[in-house]
């Protein structure tokens, strides 16, 4: 079953210099229950895509349904069917994980008692729980990140949209948010839309893969399969198939690393 579908999806911004094409015509469909990763060099039109997808952005062209709402005539439906985990996060750190939780589920109309639950619940499950009376500004990158999705996840949405949600990790709070996403996916079938620079990352946890550059689709299919294709192998690294169809490496990631 399609969950996401794009047709000529575009996004023209007016400058002092004139108008900016970041988003050309994005034509793709996403499965249910898949995890696809969109890749792209910077200025590719990812982010620009993303934030469209979840109503951030109005597009200037073409059409899209998020788990069957239009986005242009039912943005509403589109915001309650996904989750948004951005780049940069956005919790008080004045306030604990636990009411930071339930403040999110009371904007999406949980009752308070429903609230409280699902907070403990996906603290549990997102290894939280010891944290729900600390405060947000007193935890470490990958408990942010951690809670972050947990906020994401508050009202059980079908799709799960993940902007570069590992910049700036170590290795192990890395490895820990790879193995979270696949228990999403595998548990509760959520759908993943996975932007990152990480080529590694996209190569062990994306289902299929889609490839944009200079706001238009380059390519896509399957890891494997871009490899035999773009790269000659099926053992050829990902970065060597990327640099063929794109003629150009992905954006440095120059976060320092954070610890857990």
């Amino acid at each position: 079953m399609t969950i996401i579908s794009t047709a000529g999806l575009a996004r023209t911004f007016q400058t002092k210099r004139g108008p900016v094409e970041a988003v050309r015509g994005i034509d793709l469909t996403v499965r249910e229950g898949e995890i696809l990763g969109f890749l792209g060099p910077n200025g590719a039109g990812k982010t620009t895509t993303l934030r469209m997808l979840t109503t951030l952005l109005k597009p200037t062209g073409g059409a899209a349904t998020v788990a069957g709402c239009d986005l242009a005539t039912d943005p509403v439906g589109v915001r309650r069917a996904c989750g948004y985990v951005a780049q940069s996060g956005g919790v008080d750190p004045q306030i604990t994980v636990r009411e930071e939780l339930v403040t999110q589920g009371r904007l999406y109309r949980l009752p308070k008692h429903q609230a409280v639950e699902r907070a403990d619940e996906l603290a549990h499950d997102l290894d939280l729980t010891e944290l729900l009376d600390r405060r947000t500004g007193a935890l470490s990158g990958g408990q942010r990140r951690r809670l972050d999705i947990a906020m994401a996840l508050m009202h059980r949405p079908k799709v799960l949209f993940l902007d570069e949600p590992t910049t700036g990790l170590d290795p192990a709070s890395r490895a820990d948010l790879w193995e979270l996403v696949r228990r999403l996916r595998d548990r509760h079938e959520t759908t993943v839309f996975l932007t990152t620079h990480y080529l590694d990352e996209a190569d062990a946890l994306a289902d299929r893969l889609v490839v944009v550059d200079h706001g238009t689709v380059a390519a896509e299919g399957t890891p494997s399969g871009l490899k035999l294709e773009y790269g000659g192998s099926i053992d050829a690294t990902l970065q060597d198939t990327f640099l063929a169809i794109t003629g150009r490496g992905p954006a440095p990631t120059d976060a320092a690393p954070v610890a857990v």
